[in-house]
């Protein structure tokens, strides 16, 4: 038995059939699950001769009546969904950057039994900050769903174990940019990043820059790995 005939076995144990009832004329489980290695054969990065990164992270668009009929099984597919996907993964050498979420929604251009899927890879990230220095915080870093307070004298992102907050990408260097974070009296902090000389360099705000200063709402990438500054409070003299 392939390996997609034990996940659309699988389903049916575990939901008692009425799962293949409301799917008879809609999406079929079994093509989402294709169409999710596919989505990682096509988008698989080369990191060497033995592993390839592909996608973590993705969006399951289908009607909204197919979405409706989804709606009860929805979290007992997603997991056999992800399960399925593992499994490929480690078949076909391939490295997830962090944990695979599936998660569906509508889309008002597809019919029923019509589905796309959008993917990305998000990187795993880790910080040592705790929830009380989080929620006191005046200036944050936020990334793939992590956030991260900019305090003097500041933070070091990069891949490596040595960074402050450690990013698992593969286009990140060990130590790849430094958050510096200047006190000045009677005003906010000032905040600048800069490049610690790392292979890929960075963008900040789409622009390639190796030394700025950020303020609210400032976009700084590196790899394949988007973080935004928040500032809570932000002084207008620059």
């Amino acid at each position: 038995m392939s390996g997609l005939s034990r996940f659309e076995h699988k389903l049916e144990q575990l939901i008692s059939g009425a799962f293949a009832r409301a799917f008879r004329s809609a999406v079929q489980p079994v093509e989402i699950s294709a169409a999710l290695q596919r989505e990682c054969d096509n988008n698989a990065q080369i990191l060497s001769r033995d592993r390839r990164l592909v996608p973590n992270d993705f969006h399951v668009e289908l009607s909204q009546t197919d979405l409706d009929r989804l709606a009860p099984y929805d979290t007992a597919m997603a997991q056999e969904l992800v399960n399925q996907l593992q499994e490929h993964a480690d078949q076909q050498s391939y490295v997830f950057p962090g944990p695979v979420t599936i998660g569906f929604e509508s889309a008002d251009d597809l019919t029923t039994g019509r589905f796309r899927i959008r993917s990305r890879a998000q990187a795993k990230v880790t910080g040592n900050a705790s929830h009380t220095q989080v929620r006191r915080a005046r200036a944050l870093v936020e990334v793939n769903g992590t956030r991260h307070p900019l305090e003097v004298p500041g933070l070091v992102f990069g891949r490596g174990t040595e960074a402050d907050v450690r990013i698992n990408d593969p286009g990140v260097s060990r130590r790849h940019i430094e958050f510096v974070v200047t006190p000045r009296s009677g005003g906010a902090d000032r905040i600048e990043v800069r490049d610690l000389g790392s292979t890929n360099g960075m963008l900040v705000d789409g622009h390639r820059i190796t030394q700025t200063a950020v303020h609210d709402g400032t976009q700084v990438k590196i790899g394949n790995t988007t973080m935004t500054v928040r500032v809570v409070e932000e002084d207008t003299d620059v």
